[in-house]
């Protein structure tokens, strides 16, 4: 077991908080808000990042802004963050992402669900087989998007290279019997953030990723904190005051039918009025409306209040 591979672990145990790409009314990505965006959640107490992730917009982002948003969260970090660098496409493509991520210092990569049309598990497999082929750096397979067997992911844990696996259906029953049959040293994240932390967590997850925690991490600090403690009246406290922001988050928006998407220009609103660096988002997604902005803000100070009972 190698070191890095053993930090990794370490750092899925805690809440991985997505660093969000900042656009400017031009559309051109402004890194420095970036760097300042990670700085502020580690002093906060944040140790995993996730940077070129489907939060920061990652299909949304050409090959070379990937490898810049992952350079400028890797330079902007203590050598004690971990950052965990999203990775898709076709095989060669991965490939070759994972080669510049580890020119720039990524910690992890963070293998994107599969946004193929048609999928084969086995063929799954082989292509993480592949990407593992050139790289010592870890892999997190991101379960998401397809209704995988669990004989899938257990052979999925015990893929050379991989330490760990963000889980991202909402299935707790699936995720116990993938636990259970996967290989004991693999950590499982969850995914859908704090709404299903809970639940998770009783099934065998160790970590979770960021929702209302992009933005307020003291939440998500304070529900690891519950969870690992076992004090499950706290952490459902915790979850539920995470709910309005994150329902909120799976509405389709306006003049469109797809859930989902006022999710990331609702979470660049939180960052803002936490005073961190949201900005503006490219296409397909869409800026909120007027209407949604007040919403947000209404939402964004009811969290405060509740929060505020509930932090120490």
């Amino acid at each position: 077991m190698s070191s890095s591979a053993e930090r990794v672990r370490e750092r899925l145990r805690g809440v991985a908080v997505g660093l969000l790409t900042p656009f400017d009314q031009h559309l051109d990505v402004e890194y420095e808000k970036i760097g300042d965006n990670a700085e502020s959640l580690y002093d906060s107490g944040i140790r995993m990042f996730l940077a070129a992730a489907n939060i920061s917009e990652y299909h949304s982002l050409s090959h070379e802004e990937r490898v810049d948003v992952t350079e400028a969260s890797v330079d902007a970090l203590p050598s004690d963050a971990c950052v965990l660098a999203g990775v898709g496409g076709s095989t060669a493509n991965a490939k070759e992402l994972i080669r510049a991520y580890d020119r720039v210092g990524a910690d992890a990569m963070m293998i994107m669900p599969p946004d193929h049309t048609y999928l084969h598990e086995q063929g799954l497999l082989q292509y993480y087989r592949e990407l593992a082929s050139v790289t010592e750096t870890p892999l997190v397979p991101y379960v998401r998007g397809f209704d995988p067997s669990v004989s899938y992911m257990a052979d999925l844990t015990r893929l050379d290279g991989v330490v760990g696996i963000k889980y991202a259906l909402p299935d707790p029953v699936k995720l116990g019997a993938a636990v259970e049959a996967g290989a004991d040293d693999v950590v499982w994240v969850d995914g859908l953030a704090e709404p299903y932390a809970v639940s998770f967590w009783a099934e065998g997850i160790e970590g979770f990723s960021a929702g209302v925690s992009n933005f307020r991490p003291e939440v998500g600090l304070e529900l690891f904190d519950a969870l690992s403690d076992g004090d499950w009246g706290r952490a459902r406290k915790l979850r539920d005051a995470c709910l309005p922001f994150q329902n909120f988050r799976d509405r389709s928006g306006h003049d469109n039918d797809i859930p989902g998407a006022v999710s990331v220009p609702t979470v660049k609103k939180g960052l803002e009025l936490a005073g961190l660096h949201g900005g503006a988002v490219r296409e397909p997604l869409r800026p909120l409306t007027d209407e949604e902005v007040r919403r947000v803000e209404t939402i964004y100070d009811q969290l405060l209040d509740d929060v505020d009972q509930l932090v120490d």
